[in-house]
């Protein structure tokens, strides 16, 4: 159930029809972990805790960077030196206390991951390199649960659904990751501030289309082109 508060903050959501009171109840019941508090990991973790999903896993490592601040707006200059972890929890529950929101302070690998993602009921890839995304891709096929999927480079971002209810995973496109020289990751590439925000705002649109069971394109790599605003998709 919703408290007053709740039904308060959440109004203009509840008023849409195919979202109302059970919609909001649905959203409210998720556990989502979110891997990655960067780039793409802010937009995703801002949205989906201001929508009011009730549980969401926190997965980082790392420290802020100055580099890191045009684009992960989640943190400030007074961060840098700081877990992305600790102050993207400490900020996240000022801007939602209704969220319960856990922290795990690791690199995701083939002997933390599973016992880590185990609890939760959709994985949302915001990684950065490849060894931990083929690392989240293969737990959430072993433990039958939904991956939602972005990435982005230059001014493109990818999109999927993986693993819904049994449809293609990331290895259906890619079997292997490339190499490292073939694809840089992100500390190594240039990225716009606005790229991350664009398609971590989409991912967490699909998380949401997950938790409501409405509206998912399965087996569909979507392509996007932010500057241009052009969009390709692919089925596969």
């Amino acid at each position: 159930m919703l408290s007053k508060e709740e039904f308060k903050r959440y109004q203009k959501q509840i008023m849409l029809d195919d979202i109302g009171i059970n919609g909001q109840i649905k959203i409210k019941k998720a556990k989502v972990a979110v891997v990655g508090a960067g780039g793409l990991g802010c937009p995703v973790l801002q949205y989906l805790v201001s929508v009011g999903v009730g549980t969401i896993g926190v997965i980082d490592f790392d420290t802020v960077e100055e580099s890191n601040l045009h684009r992960q707006v989640l943190y400030s200059q007074k961060d840098i030196g700081k877990l992305k972890v600790e102050v993207a929890i400490e900020k996240l529950s000022a801007q939602n206390p209704y969220v319960k929101l856990i922290p795990h302070r690791v690199l995701l690998n083939d002997i933390n991951a599973e016992s880590v993602l185990s609890d939760y009921d959709i994985v949302i890839d915001g990684c950065d390199n490849f060894l931990t995304r083929y690392v989240v891709n293969d737990i959430c096929v072993k433990l039958n649960k939904p991956l939602i999927y972005g990435s982005i480079l230059d001014y493109q971002g990818q999109l999927a659904v993986f693993n819904y209810k049994g449809s293609k995973n990331l290895r259906d496109i890619f079997p292997e990751p490339p190499s490292a020289e073939d694809v840089p990751n992100c500390s190594e590439n240039g990225v716009l501030g606005t790229i991350p925000a664009v398609i971590g705002s989409m991912m967490a649109q699909n998380t949401l289309n997950v938790i409501l069971e409405q509206n998912i394109s399965i087996n569909t790599l979507f392509i996007f082109n932010v500057a241009s605003l052009e969009m390709e998709k692919f089925n596969f």
